[in-house]
Formats: C-alpha cells, sequence, structure tokens
C-alpha cells in the first residue's frame, strides 16, 4: 500500500466513525427536540405509560379541582384534545384557569399524566412560533396575540436603524 492510500484508508475510516457517531447522537436526541407536546400530540404518538416527556397546553376553566395535601387535578388541552393532569406540590403564582402551562411527568396506566412539575406561561402576549401557527392553523388566532411583540420588534428595528441600538 502506498503512503496516499494509507491516507485516503485513514481519511475515509475517521469520516465513517464520525458519521456513526453522528446518527447516533441524532438518534437518540429525535424525541428530546420537542420542548412539549400537547394533548394531540400525545393521542396521535401513543405514548406508552412510564415515558417522561413535557405536555404543553392551556389549563381548561371548570378543570381544577383542589385535594388534600397539595395535591391538584386539572386538565390541559390545545383547543382539539385534553388530558388529565394529577399533581402534588405547590403550584406556581401565575397558574390558573385559561392560562399556558408545560407540565414534566409520565402517563400512568389510565391515562392520567401524573407531573412532578409544572410550569406557568410568564407573558400572554409571548408565543412561540410553533404555536402561533397551530394556533391559525386551527382557526383559534386572536390578532391580539402579536400586538405586543410587533410593537417592541417595530421599535427595535427603529433604534437599530438610527444607530441607538448598535455599540459602537
Amino acid at each position: 500500500m502506498t503512503r496516499r492510500q494509507r491516507r485516503l484508508t485513514v481519511i475515509g475510516g475517521s469520516l465513517a466513525v464520525l458519521a456513526v457517531a453522528a446518527a447516533l447522537v441524532l438518534n437518540a436526541m429525535r424525541d428530546s427536540i420537542v420542548f412539549f407536546s400537547t394533548p394531540k400530540m400525545v393521542a396521535e404518538k401513543h405514548i406508552p405509560p412510564g415515558k417522561r416527556f413535557r405536555l404543553g397546553g392551556l389549563v381548561q376553566p371548570g378543570s381544577l379541582v383542589h385535594g388534600d395535601n397539595l395535591k391538584v387535578t386539572f386538565e390541559v388541552g390545545d383547543g382539539s384534545a385534553a388530558l388529565p393532569v394529577s399533581y402534588q406540590g405547590i403550584l406556581p403564582d401565575l397558574f390558573r384557569e385559561g392560562q399556558g402551562v408545560v407540565a414534566e411527568g409520565a402517563l400512568d396506566a389510565s391515562g392520567v399524566f401524573k407531573a412532578d412539575t409544572v410550569l406557568a406561561k410568564h407573558d400572554e402576549k409571548y408565543m412561540p412560533k410553533d404555536v402561533a401557527d397551530a394556533l391559525k392553523k386551527q382557526g383559534l388566532w386572536k390578532e391580539e396575540y402579536g400586538a405586543g411583540s410587533k410593537d417592541s420588534n417595530t421599535a427595535a428595528a427603529r433604534a437599530a436603524q438610527s444607530g441607538q441600538g448598535a455599540m459602537r
């Protein structure tokens, strides 16, 4: 084998090992890349009981029930489906019916989401682009959802154009 053939063999082998490593990492992260699943996505994916994931949506009005020892049950919905949630602990201050929420936990055998962490949405004007697109697609989008971010983006663009937003 010549020196050139050995060099090409080493380079080819290194690229193959790198490709396998990248494929393994991407495969392991495939389900973790999504920040949360909506109740409709949970039903479509048929997530098995015991598998941890994040559930996101709105706390359904009239579904919040406080029990003993800080036990709380409520339903999280996304406009087309709802999933019952059970949680034991102190809820965030911003948690209320009709408010956005992300809960982390797993489904039990009866189909109830057992949450061990509950996060309340902090600002009703902010909405991730994929959530806004989903609401528009379902016909649930309201124009006031985008009003706050549009005004702040316009002000930021004007400041940048006049040189006020740039550091010199």
